[in-house]
């Protein structure tokens, strides 16, 4: 597979909202490369996967939670890559 290394995030796209879902805790740094941004994405959703099916059969709730913020985590990656790759 070949690398694009001229798109970028931007660092505009926040995840896990606080109180009111008006204070954004987290924030994709600008600049890394929206390929490697991708990638990563892709492991971590791999991760909620896994978590989310141990946490549904074992009935441990705190997996399943911790998959739901890895899950925005990975979203906001794809997102801000996708940002990054519209410049």
């Amino acid at each position: 597979m070949t690398t694009d290394d001229s798109h970028f995030t931007v660092g505009k796209t926040t995840f896990c909202q606080g109180e009111n879902h008006t204070l954004p805790l987290f924030r994709i740094e600008p600049g890394i490369p929206s390929q490697h941004a991708r990638e990563q994405a892709s492991e971590l959703m791999g991760y909620v996967r896994e978590l989310t099916l141990i946490g549904v059969l074992d009935e441990k709730p705190a997996l399943i939670w911790a998959s739901h913020y890895l899950s925005a985590m990975a979203k906001a990656l794809i997102d801000d890559a996708e940002l990054g790759m519209m410049h």
